[in-house]
């Protein structure tokens, strides 16, 4: 593997670093963007009971807003569910538009790594073919350690930096869709919330609950 990296040069730094970044990201995602993390199922159904309970105090939103985004999204509902429906729905989108950028942090870091990986990889093969050339007008075919060196370099750079981008591009599309179902869930939880509480709908919790 060394061998390799040294093969590649110095082009070979900025796509390790690239690939470290990226594991990283893509490490930190899959663990935050877990559904029991984001909308726990069985939160609305807790939250209900608490309202029928009359425990939903200053202290219980608190306490849910800092439970999971979702709990957020909610607390903000109910924290205006006294100034009507539009209000209600209005705050809610609000504490929704920064859970989704929250849910969305990192991504554009894994795009661009995925974007500029090839290029990285293509710029190594410029250089590689730049000594390549530089070997022909120096010495004709005579210098073979520098033109099977100019070869190696380009070779190299170029599958490290495909290596890189493509689980990267994956894990970029596969982390957006998971964040569009989380939304949807949470879109879902928040409209119960508003039908039931302004009277729209009666929902029975009772399963979410046991969830």
């Amino acid at each position: 593997m060394w061998e390799l990296v040294k093969a590649g040069g110095w082009m070979m730094l900025p796509i390790i670093l690239s690939s470290i970044a990226a594991t990283a990201i893509i490490a930190e995602r899959l663990w935050t963007l877990r559904r029991s993390r984001v909308a726990p199922p069985q939160l609305l159904g807790q939250v209900w009971k608490q309202i029928q309970a009359k425990k939903m105090n200053s202290q219980a939103l608190k306490e849910l807003k800092h439970s999971s985004p979702l709990g957020e999204v909610l607390a903000a509902g109910l924290a205006n569910s006294k100034h009507g429906r539009d209000i209600m729905k209005e705050c809610i989108e609000e504490a929704a538009s920064r859970v989704i950028h929250e849910l969305e942090r990192y991504l554009n870091a894994l795009g661009t790594i995925a974007a500029m990986s090839p290029l990285l990889g293509l710029l190594g093969t410029v250089f590689g073919m730049i000594d390549i050339f530089s070997a022909f007008m120096q010495d004709g075919m005579a210098n073979a350690p520098m033109l099977a060196g100019g070869i190696s370099k380009a070779l190299v750079t170029t599958a490290a930096g495909l290596i890189v981008a493509i689980p990267a591009v994956f894990f970029h599309r596969y982390l957006l869709r998971r964040i569009d179902e989380l939304v949807v869930a949470m879109e879902k939880e928040a409209i119960k919330l508003v039908e039931v509480v302004q009277g729209d709908r009666e929902v029975d919790f009772a399963e979410e609950g046991k969830a």
